[in-house]
């Protein structure tokens, strides 16, 4: 990348599930100019959620940690995580916190939703996936049973990114990425589902609009933020979206993601439809499309499972015969909503350090399982997976990789892609460009290559076997 100071300075965000992250980033170079960032509170228990408002004074203070760059920022982008449900009253306040998209109470309302809409095929075909605990819509619906004077006290509904993007602008968009989240809009039309929306008891007027690729949601409104007044915001996009676009992606090249969630995506040009769940249907951020499939247990998982054992999260060791599904906070692929975390295959000889190793083989087998369904034809059977988040750091877990995918891998140089996707997204709507064009110009994808080990088959094939056995355990 070149020096800082050949283009305008754009600032891209990432509001995440434990904190937001600014890079301020030059637009013609892509050299990061300055970093901020600032920590979010999720509550413990069951129900996973935050205050929106949280958000918003961490946005500020993450901005005002970028000092001077920020203020001379000429374009801001936010990506938030998805899935969140945000309700507001008529005054735009917040009616309580926030639905985060880890929250699997909605279980039960997923589950109806699906029956009482058709069925898988017809969920797949209007909205290219099923509406998993997850997702917007089953958190309304479980708003609607559980809370219903929260729900009635709903004058709008908004995604995270949504929310930061209307306290910025004072205008109520989102894009084609986000709202490929929610289950209420349908990929099929590329539009809303009044169906859906009836059937839940939603309107269009409660919803932001959504805006086209490259269009802008409005310019900064509030006054003695730390961006210039009048600068341009850009719609912004989900935090999965955000990543494809910090990395150029093009067809063809996969990407495993290993953060608090774990996920595998890659862009295609084909709308995608699983009616099994295991694949969600989203579209991307550039017109595009994103087939992605999301574990709910990935590094805080396994970290959790380092801590029970009283070791450093890299102290693995090879052998043995234990096998484990680190399913702690239930989970997502595959759609076990009621699981809990099994260790199975213990011996007098186990050791510690090769149940953590199980716990790391475990979380990336779940992902590693939806790859082929997400990849397709267009990706060559070797091609190098990019490997991406917190997770790529560790050694442990590019060996896992590695040896349960039999593949190279990549890991960037930068490692807070979505925010950098995000400042792609701003550079490329104040250039007129395509912005991961934009990304590709900058470099992004370019890192440090792990070569290909041998595939360990025995692993795969013990995680198999336990994982159908433990299904009906689980309620599969």
């Amino acid at each position: 990348m070149g020096a800082w100071g050949a283009g305008p300075l754009v600032v891209g965000v990432d509001s995440s599930t434990q904190s937001t992250k600014v890079l301020v980033v030059d637009a013609a170079t892509g050299e990061v100019a300055a970093r901020g960032q600032a920590p979010h509170t999720v509550s413990a228990g069951t129900g996973k959620e935050s205050d929106p408002e949280e958000w918003w004074e961490a946005l500020t203070r993450a901005l005002a940690a970028c000092g001077d760059p920020a203020r001379q920022a000429s374009a801001v982008s936010v990506a938030g995580q998805q899935h969140g449900l945000v309700t507001l009253d008529a005054a735009g306040r917040p009616v309580r916190p926030a639905l985060l998209w880890n929250d699997v109470r909605p279980a039960p309302q997923s589950r109806r939703l699906i029956e009482e809409l058709g069925g898988p095929e017809a969920w797949a075909a209007r909205a290219g996936s099923l509406p998993g605990p997850s997702f917007t819509v089953a958190k309304w619906a479980w708003l609607r049973a559980q809370e219903p004077t929260a729900a009635r006290a709903a004058a709008a509904v908004r995604l995270p990114h949504d929310y930061l993007t209307e306290r910025l602008t004072g205008e109520a968009v989102t894009d084609r990425g986000d709202a490929s989240g929610t289950g209420w809009w349908s990929s099929a039309t590329e539009s809303y589902d009044a169906e859906v929306l009836g059937h839940v008891g939603l309107s269009t007027e409660m919803l932001p609009r959504v805006a086209r690729p490259g269009e802008a949601a409005g310019t900064v409104r509030p006054e003695g933020l730390p961006l210039p007044h009048g600068a341009l915001v850009a719609a912004g996009t989900g935090d999965n979206m955000a990543a494809a676009l910090g990395l150029g992606l093009r067809p063809g090249r996969p990407v495993i993601s290993l953060g608090t969630s774990g996920t595998v995506y890659a862009v295609t040009t084909r709308r995608p439809a699983d009616p099994t769940g295991t694949v969600a249907g989203f579209a991307d951020a550039r017109g595009d499309w994103l087939p992605l499939a999301c574990t709910l247990n990935c590094t805080l998982a396994v970290d959790r499972m380092a801590a029970l054992l009283g070791r450093d999260r890299e102290a693995v060791e090879p052998g043995g015969s234990a096998v484990v599904l680190p399913f702690l906070d239930g989970e997502r692929t595959p759609n076990l909503p009621d699981a809990t975390g099994l260790l199975h295959g213990l011996r007098h000889d186990t050791t510690g350090g090769q149940v953590l190793q199980a716990a790391y083989d475990g979380a990336v087998f779940a992902l590693l399982r939806a790859l082929d369904l997400v990849a397709g034809p267009e990706t060559a059977a070797d091609e190098p997976l990019l490997l991406i988040g917190g997770g790529a750091r560790g050694r442990a877990w590019r060996d896992t990789v590695r040896r349960l995918s039999g593949r190279a891998v990549i890991v960037p140089r930068e490692g807070e892609l979505v925010a950098l996707g995000a400042a792609a997204q701003a550079a490329g709507l104040l250039l007129g460009e395509d912005p991961a064009a934009v990304a590709r110009r900058w470099g992004t994808d370019r890192g440090e290559r792990y070569e290909a080990v041998e595939r360990d088959a025995a692993a795969w094939q013990r995680l198999t076997e336990t994982l159908t056995e433990a299904g009906p355990l689980f309620g599969a």
